[in-house]
C-alpha cells in the first residue's frame, strides 16, 4: 500500500483500509502516540520513515497477519505481553484458566504452567500472587525466550524449564495446581487454515491427532506431580468439555467439573487429586 510522508494522522484514520481500531493501533505503533494523542494531534504529519513503516504494516495486515505480531504485543489479564511468531497470541478465553488457578492456589502454594508459550498464564498468576512459587515449562526454546522476557518486564519470579511435558521435572516435584492450555485442535480442522491461526505456531495449536492426545498426556502424568487434593486445570476446545471430563474421571480425579467463559462456552475443565 502506498502511504505518503506528510499525510495527516486524522486523515489516515479515516482512509486506511482496516477497521478503525486496527487503524489506531498501527498508527499509535509507528508514531509512538497514545490513543488520546492521536486525537489531539490529528494534524500531525507522518515522517518518511513512519509512512514507510505504516505502509508495510497495513499491507501485511491486509494479507492477514495478526495485529499482535505486527506490533509485537498483546494485552492479557491487565498486563502487556511481548509476542512473536514463536508463541500463540494470548486470548481473553484463557483468562478463565488464570482466574480458576488463582482461586485454587493456597497461600504460599506452588503452581506449574505446562506449555507456557509467551508465559501469559504463569506471569499473570505470579503478578497477581506474589506469595506463590510459579514454574512454567515449554518444549520450545524460542517460546521460553519470550516468556522469560515477559517475566522480566513485569518483575515477577518464574522458574522456566525446557521440557517435553513432564520430562524435565524432578520425580519428587509436587504442585498445588497444574494449569495448561495445550494444543487441542484436531489435525485437519478447517480453523487451522483461517484467520490468525494461519500465522501461529502449528505445534502450539494442534496435537497432530484427535485434539485430545496432549490433554491425555497431561491428565495421565499430573498425579505424579500434584500434592494430595491438588488441582489440575485444563483449557480445551469449545466442544471437548464432556470428553475431557470423561478422561479426568477415568483417571481417578475427584470433583471433576467444567467452567464456562464469558461467551457461555465450557472452556476449561478440571479435577483434583484424591487424598
Amino acid at each position: 500500500m502506498d502511504i505518503q510522508a506528510g499525510a495527516a494522522i486524522g486523515a489516515l484514520q479515516a482512509t486506511l483500509p482496516l477497521p478503525a481500531l486496527e487503524n489506531r493501533i498501527l498508527l499509535a505503533h509507528v508514531t509512538g502516540l497514545s490513543r488520546v494523542q492521536l486525537i489531539t494531534q490529528s494534524e500531525r504529519q507522518l515522517s518518511d520513515d513512519e509512512a514507510a513503516r505504516l505502509a508495510n504494516l497495513v499491507t501485511r495486515r491486509v494479507d492477514g497477519e495478526p495485529i499482535a505480531y505486527l506490533v509485537g504485543r498483546r494485552e492479557f489479564f491487565g498486563l502487556d505481553f511481548l509476542v512473536n511468531d514463536a508463541v500463540l497470541i494470548p486470548r481473553p478465553d484463557t483468562e478463565l484458566l488464570v482466574e480458576l488457578a488463582i482461586e485454587r492456589l493456597p497461600q504460599g502454594g506452588a503452581l506449574l504452567d505446562m506449555g507456557t508459550g509467551s508465559g501469559a498464564i504463569a506471569v499473570s498468576i505470579a503478578h497477581a500472587r506474589a506469595d506463590a512459587r510459579v514454574a512454567a515449562l515449554d518444549a520450545s526454546s524460542a517460546a521460553l525466550d519470550v516468556a522469560r522476557a515477559n517475566a522480566a518486564a513485569h518483575g515477577v519470579s518464574v522458574r522456566f524449564l525446557e521440557s517435553d511435558w513432564f520430562a524435565a521435572l524432578g520425580a519428587d516435584e509436587r504442585f498445588d495446581v497444574i494449569a495448561s492450555n495445550p494444543p487441542y485442535i484436531a489435525a485437519g480442522d478447517a480453523h487451522l487454515a483461517q484467520g490468525d491461526l494461519r500465522f501461529e505456531p502449528t505445534g502450539a495449536l494442534t496435537d497432530g491427532a484427535d485434539g485430545l492426545s496432549a490433554l491425555r498426556t497431561i491428565i495421565d502424568g499430573a498425579p505424579r506431580h500434584l500434592v494430595a487434593r491438588g488441582w489440575l486445570l485444563l483449557e480445551h476446545g469449545y466442544d471437548q468439555a464432556a470428553a475431557v471430563r470423561d478422561l479426568l474421571a477415568g483417571a481417578g480425579y475427584a470433583d471433576v467439573q467444567s467452567w464456562r467463559d464469558l461467551a457461555g462456552i465450557e472452556r476449561a475443565s478440571g479435577g483434583r487429586l484424591p487424598g
